[in-house]
């Protein structure tokens, strides 16, 4: 220490001591020596606590990784909807193997396509090739065509047609009706090759046939023809085939302009002797006036003719 001392007093009072190369290389290995020993050298203990702390933690990294759970799974399904658009649409090298888009809006189909339900755009039109027809099948199921409240049904044992504004069919060649439910313009008539029309409820001003055709009314069930002021019924022969009671009813008068015949095969008869006074039957005679008015009359007892009191048809009949 006195050494060192007085080589400070030595340094401080004549200026620097020039030092051996051998002292400058001893006193570096001292120095590096210390140094590479000496692990707490610049070390300060802090507080992680109250450090500023960087990244996502707690909920953020919560919150972060479902994020990332969530975008995974978008592109799985995005990756799914893509192979099964491609595997469908048959997309390829050369495009698109199954249809076409053209500038126009024309969309062609070039190979057999399933699909469920079609919803065409505003005034579009579904149609083939001019030179091959267009085949469209359903599955044990009808084929729909609908528009607003107008369908038509195709069905296995029936093509229905329904609408509630009319409809109307005509040739795209040469724009001719073929028939047509407006009937204020057009008249009604049966399509070429349709012989019979089924239907629960028609309201019309009449039903006619063709001059060399009958004109055939036939019901399952009950048939009711009314008119608001009358029912006429004229033809070369009417006749009226009837499994049950037919009954004729008017406000005023029932006219029978003709001929009439009533086939008695069906009707009930008597076959054991006189039951006008057993009080079993109730019997009524049909007597026609001679300006066609029916009227009935009780039958009271055998051989009983129309003369009775209170007739319709005046002085004669």
């Amino acid at each position: 220490m006195a050494a060192a001392a007085a080589a400070a007093a030595e340094q401080s009072s004549n200026g620097p001591v020039k030092k051996s190369m051998r002292e400058k290389a001893v006193e570096r290995r001292n120095v590096n020596k210390e140094h590479n020993s000496n692990f707490k050298a610049g070390y300060i203990p802090i507080d992680e606590d109250r450090l500023h702390k960087t990244g996502l933690r707690g909920r953020k990294g919560n919150l972060a990784i479902c994020v990332i759970i969530l975008l995974f799974i978008l592109a799985v399904i995005n990756l799914i909807i893509t192979l099964v658009i491609w595997s469908v649409i048959r997309i390829g090298p050369n495009g698109c193997d199954s249809m076409e888009f053209h500038e126009s809006g024309l969309l062609r189909f070039k190979q057999v396509s399933d699909m469920g339900v079609i919803h065409p755009l505003y005034k579009s039109t579904v149609g083939g090739r001019r030179n091959e027809n267009l085949v469209i099948t359903g599955n044990n199921q009808p084929i729909v065509f609908q528009q607003g409240t107008t369908k038509l049904s195709v069905e296995k044992n029936k093509t229905s047609i329904t609408s509630d504004i009319g409809m109307q069919f005509f040739d795209p060649r040469t724009q001719n009706i073929l028939f047509s439910t407006d009937y204020e313009t057009h008249e009604f008539h049966l399509p070429s090759g349709v012989k019979s029309l089924n239907v629960q409820k028609a309201s019309t001003e009449r039903i006619t046939s063709n001059a060399t055709s009958d004109l055939n009314i036939k019901v399952d069930g009950r048939a009711i023809v009314r008119g608001n002021e009358g029912v006429f019924i004229m033809g070369k022969t009417i006749e009226f085939h009837s499994g049950g009671d037919m009954e004729l009813k008017a406000e005023s008068s029932i006219v029978l302009n003709g001929s009439v015949t009533v086939s008695t095969s069906r009707l009930p008869t008597s076959s054991s002797g006189d039951q006008f006074g057993a009080g079993e039957w109730v019997r009524y005679k049909l007597c026609v006036c001679a300006d066609g008015t029916l009227f009935r009359v009780q039958v009271t007892g055998p051989h009983m003719g129309c003369q009775v009191s209170d007739h319709p048809c005046g002085n004669t009949h």
